[in-house]
């Protein structure tokens, strides 16, 4: 048995398109329907959702029949946590608030076995089929996939350092924490945030790097894509799921009188 490539890790490092879904549903079902519809990949939460490893497992499960690629976003940049998330399965891991190139190379360290980085060893996790993959410490290095999370102002003014530590495979830009960071919390839209995300992808653009980014808003994704994103979710399960559910019950309610 051998270990499974992550065709999305070998996307980004061509800044092939690739179109995502955000899932904070924490469902094995929403996993896998969503799973099936088309993405590129799906980002499983666990940062601002109650996803927890259980679940995550099940959802990982769940997607494994569907063409998108799971990526879970851990809560913060623990190895602890990173640990168990790659133990599980997953290949691709999106890591928040990544300050300094600093804190991105003790990601790249958590995400490698030894001597390269300090992950913990298991010879019989799910990641390597329960020991069935003979080779998996030695391969798990190059199919792991690491985006770190760029979301301040002070992380934006590091963006090259952070961008080109050895092991980060693309970065991921936050709208809605980069503009509470810039004065503008919950105006994602001001003109300033947009400015900035717009440089940033530029930027990016120029090192070669892989840029991501999340709109719930159709026009909103449309621009970042024109503007050199390359992995962009482009809506969120629970959005969704609200919208549609809302758009209905309209539908069949009568107008007050």
């Amino acid at each position: 048995m051998d270990i499974s490539r992550n065709a999305f890790k070998r996307a980004l490092s061509r800044r092939e398109l690739q179109i995502g879904l955000w899932s904070t549903l924490c469902s094995n079902l929403g996993a896998e329907i969503i799973g099936q519809s088309g993405f590129d990949w799906i980002l499983l939460d666990t940062e601002h959702s109650p996803n927890e490893l259980p679940d995550l497992v099940a959802q990982l499960q769940a997607m494994g029949t569907g063409t998108a690629s799971p990526v879970v976003r851990a809560a913060w940049n623990d190895p602890v946590l990173i640990k168990r998330i790659l133990d599980i399965g997953a290949q691709s891991i999106l890591l928040p608030y990544v300050q300094t190139a600093e804190q991105a190379q003790r990601a790249v360290e958590s995400v490698r076995y030894p001597p390269r980085g300090i992950r913990g060893v298991s010879a019989g996790s799910r990641a390597s089929k329960f020991g069935r993959i003979k080779d998996y410490l030695r391969k798990a290095d190059e199919e792991i996939c690491l985006i770190v999370q760029i979301e301040t102002r002070s992380a934006l003014e590091e963006l090259e350092s952070i961008s080109c530590v050895d092991g980060v495979d693309g970065v991921f830009l936050g709208p809605a924490d980069l503009s509470a960071s810039l004065g503008h919390l919950g105006e994602p839209q001001h003109p300033e945030t947009q400015s900035a995300l717009r440089d940033a992808a530029a930027r990016l653009a120029r090192l070669g790097k892989a840029a991501g980014i999340l709109a719930v808003v159709e026009a909103d994704a449309r621009r970042y894509l024109e503007w050199g994103y390359t992995f962009v979710a482009v809506g969120a399960d629970t959005a969704l799921l609200a919208t549609s559910a809302d758009a209905l019950a309209r539908s069949f309610k009568r107008p007050a009188s």
